[in-house]
């Protein structure tokens, strides 16, 4: 069992700008004394004489100068956010004021707050379990709107409630298994392993569309890495100029214009875009180009989505033709550009020719022109989010440790159905169960090391 914090921590919890309002916060037992030392109430209150979930208007003072005119919020434990007791001081939320705001504070006792220390000591005092206080740390991140869902659905505990079911079910049958070991007289392991195996295929498919969701998890976490790439002169930096609606590449008639990478980040109707503009393939003696066809050819491999732009008004040559061949298996939207010209390249051609086994999107767009891109917006969001992400309620997994977790206690359940498959001793059974159980627990912080709780609230952000 890891040991609860101690002692009264304070923060600023507001971003470290200029702005109408800071917010400056305090947990732990003495939190309330404290600000009674330093809170001078208009009306001559005391804090710890009043009720929780209070607003109290007065000032900061510092023996007899006046730092601030303030609001403060009163949260008696156990009903705030770390269960403890809780004082939020509202102050102007110049830069300067909420600093001194905090230094007063701790030259009256309290300790300054280490990075999502006060999230931390919510989930070590049983307000939020492992997962959800990941979520926090993911809203608080999040820059779209079907990221923002994703981490309050799982603040609202709908991961913990998955997981909670399933290691609940392995814990009766590895309790039933022992008992019935140790009494066979009177328990029967005779049904056992009709219903095991049942119990087992139930998991291992919850458990893998868990897993399974942790591509679009990420994507909804952190973006879609959309490479565009294309010949020289194929049209790609006006494609990116189009997308951010701003003049960022540039644009001449002259190939080899684009010799590095350009990165830019949009929000396209909900869906976060980390895009990758690259140096134009083909075969060049240009060392300057070479290298920059060679980190577009790295970009396209770790892509999650590839824009290949063509100009439509020329036919193809052998460099199109290694560019299709390196985006082969990729997600890849096929844009035949320059449809406002005399376009000698369609979609049947591409696909007759090109493409017949696979099901690709092919775009007639215009860049110059701005035909064509709300289809390709369209085409993106349908292609990653199965048309309508908002109105899905699937649990997501957002995380590398969730994955991580997650497969390990795929494969412990898949020894139990190999074990059961091969009729093994009951017991072999419950070590794989028990594993399993464990790797879930990582999950939701029922079984993992303070250690690691340390690392993983490290990442959070001051004052949270």
């Amino acid at each position: 069992m890891m040991q609860q914090e101690s002692g009264t921590i304070a923060a600023i919890s507001t971003a470290m700008n200029p702005s109408g309002i800071g917010i400056v916060r305090m947990s732990g037992e003495r939190s309330i004394e404290i600000a009674d030392r330093v809170f001078k109430s208009i009306k001559g209150k005391k804090l710890r004489e009043q009720k929780s979930h209070t607003i109290h208007y007065g000032y900061i003072v510092d023996g007899e100068d006046t730092i601030d005119e303030v609001l403060v919020m009163l949260m008696k434990g156990p009903n705030s956010f770390t269960t403890e007791d809780t004082v939020e001081i509202n102050c102007h939320g110049g830069i300067f004021v909420v600093k001194k705001v905090l230094d007063l504070l701790i030259q009256n006792g309290a300790t300054p707050a280490e990075p999502g220390e006060f999230t931390k000591r919510a989930f070590l005092n049983g307000r939020l379990d492992l997962s959800q206080a990941e979520a926090v740390s993911d809203l608080i991140s999040s820059q779209n709107e079907y990221a923002l869902k994703s981490s309050v659905s799982q603040l609202k505990g709908s991961l913990k409630e998955k997981i909670e079911k399933i290691r609940a079910e392995i814990m009766y049958d590895t309790a039933f298994i022992e008992s019935a070991l140790d009494d066979p007289e009177h328990i029967s392991l005779d049904e056992l392993p009709e219903k095991l195996a049942g119990e087992l295929d139930q998991w291992l498919e919850e458990i893998t569309e868990l897993i399974n969701s942790a591509d679009n998890g990420k994507i909804l976490k952190e973006g879609v890495n959309t490479v565009i790439l294309g010949k020289p002169n194929a049209g790609k930096s006006s494609l990116l100029n189009v997308m951010i609606e701003e003049e960022r590449a540039i644009v001449t008639d002259i190939e080899g214009t684009t010799r590095d990478a350009l990165e830019e980040q949009i929000n396209l109707n909900g869906v976060l875009l980390n895009i990758i503009d690259t140096a134009g393939i083909r075969q060049t003696d240009d060392k300057i180009e070479e290298i920059g066809v060679s980190k577009a050819k790295d970009y396209a491999n770790s892509a999650d989505l590839i824009l290949y732009v063509i100009d439509a008004s020329r036919e193809l040559d052998d460099n199109d033709r290694d560019i299709m061949e390196m985006i082969e298996g990729k997600n890849t939207i096929i844009l035949l550009n320059k449809s406002d010209l005399n376009m000698v390249l369609s979609e049947e051609v591409i696909k007759n020719n090109y493409f017949k086994d696979q099901d690709i999107k092919i775009i007639e767009i215009s860049a110059k022109n701005n035909q064509g891109i709300k289809e390709l917006e369209e085409t993106i969001k349908n292609m990653f989010y199965e048309g309508n992400l908002a109105y899905n309620d699937q649990v997501y997994i957002t995380n590398t440790r969730q994955k991580n977790e997650l497969s390990k206690s795929k494969e412990s359940l898949l020894k139990v159905k190999e074990s059961l498959e091969m009729a093994m001793p009951e017991d072999f059974l419950t070590i794989d169960l028990l594993d399993a159980y464990e790797h879930l627990g990582q999950i939701t912080g029922e079984a993992i090391g303070e250690d690691l709780v340390n690392e993983i609230f490290r990442k959070f952000c001051m004052g949270k």
